[in-house]
């Protein structure tokens, strides 16, 4: 089953594969290296996560972001690893205020 928010289909603009691919799951993708902070997100959030990173990076904070790509299972051993090499780290979701996924995320961490 997936869940797609429609904003996807408005406002998001990024570069998709023409030739076929999958997307394994439980893999999380460390998008961008970073030292100082982890930025744990997935879905429509990458979009945000990714423009904060470049935004702290002007200020010479140094982001790694990490997208979880899927959240049944989850990548939790990428999640734990970055955040030992940086010390401390967000996580951001489209959830209700309670029982969101990011939730579960912070309870692993």
């Amino acid at each position: 089953m997936f869940f797609e928010p429609k904003a996807l289909y408005r406002v998001a603009e990024e570069m998709v594969p023409l030739e076929d691919y999958q997307i394994p799951l439980g893999k999380a993708q460390v998008l961008k290296e970073g030292r100082d902070i982890t930025l744990i997100a997935y879905g429509l959030q990458m979009r945000h996560a990714r423009m904060a990173a470049t935004m702290a990076e002007e200020l010479d904070i140094s982001v790694e972001v990490i997208d979880l790509r899927t959240i049944l299972p989850w990548d939790e051993e990428t999640v734990i690893k970055s955040i030992k090499k940086t010390g401390k780290c967000i996580v951001t979701h489209e959830a209700p205020l309670t029982c969101g996924f990011g939730a579960e995320v912070t309870a692993k961490i």
